[in-house]
């Protein structure tokens, strides 16, 4: 991936290395409504599954919440010299992302962008949405507009769940974006209201809403492919990353066994088809995930 870090801190807020978040508010474990949990809170089910023994898919699938309690430490850190390059690596596709959405949003949609923030911070920090750990993985508060990451969680990607690579890391940030593009489309505040009107088609809502999210990370590749950013072997990272968080494998490295009932963000299949249509076609209206079989 050709980049180099742009200087450009405006929408950053860099956190690292202050106190923990303390008390404040939950948050909705599901992502409609409150934070999404995005990539890294289905890691954090496949460990604490592991850890407990217990599917806990199955019971945030029923609207059960994570104990506190259950959370586990934040991962070995690493050296600052690699931590400083992810930082501007993030902050790089951060401002590409946001500048890429502020052209397409008003040519494709006829609605202009409205800039989201980027939270850097170390162990725990207070969002929005509630308490924001590094358990949870990267995540996008919808009610402060603000995208969530402990840098730590990228060498978790590569280590544990390999999909390692600068693609695979802009990937997770330009997914929590799409997330950001959800609520000025009014797709978020929508699929909310319908999730409190059926509860039962809440599951197949954030399936839907995480795959458009991945969608629209697609776009955004498209638009790097076409200004020689990422070449092939960035879009198969890509495409890895987006395939190690399907719910069909965490579920069967968590408990042996696959429950689509339960599923919350897609299949491997289908997050990496998703991510395909958005780089194929570099739209907004391809990626339709309400409205395809």
């Amino acid at each position: 991936m050709e980049w180099t870090p742009d200087g450009d801190n405006s929408d950053v807020e860099d956190r690292r290395g202050e106190s923990g978040g303390g008390g404040g508010g939950g948050f909705n474990v599901g992502g409609i409504g409150g934070m999404h949990f995005g990539i890294g809170g289905t890691l954090l089910l496949v460990v604490l599954s592991l850890v407990f023994k217990t599917n806990l898919f199955s019971v945030l699938g029923g609207g059960g919440g994570v104990p506190t309690s259950t959370v586990r430490p934040a991962p070995d850190r690493v050296s600052s010299a690699t931590e400083t390059k992810e930082a501007q690596l993030a902050i790089f596709v951060l401002n590409d992302v946001q500048k890429t959405w502020a052209k397409l949003l008003p040519e494709q949609a006829n609605i202009p962008y409205r800039h989201a923030k980027l939270v850097l911070f170390t162990d725990e920090t207070q969002s929005g949405c509630g308490d924001a750990q590094s358990a949870t993985g990267p995540f996008y508060c919808p009610a402060d507009e603000k995208v969530y990451i402990d840098l730590g969680f990228f060498q978790e990607l590569s280590d544990k769940f390999g999909a390692p690579g600068e693609f695979a890391e802009a990937y997770v940030v330009a997914h929590e974006l799409g997330h950001h593009v959800q609520k000025l489309l009014g797709t978020e505040s929508k699929v909310q209201r319908l999730s409190q009107s059926n509860p039962s088609q809440r599951n197949p809502l954030s399936v839907k809403l995480e795959l458009q999210a991945d969608c629209y990370a697609g776009v955004w590749g498209h638009t790097t492919e076409e200004r020689k950013i990422i070449d092939d072997a960035d879009v198969a990272a890509g495409l890895r990353a987006a395939a190690s968080v399907g719910d069909d494998r965490l579920q069967r490295m968590a408990t042996g066994h696959v429950t689509p009932e339960n599923f919350t963000h897609g299949t491997s299949a289908q997050r990496s088809q998703w991510f395909q249509t958005g780089l194929k076609s570099g739209t907004i209206a391809a990626c339709d995930t309400f409205g395809a079989r």
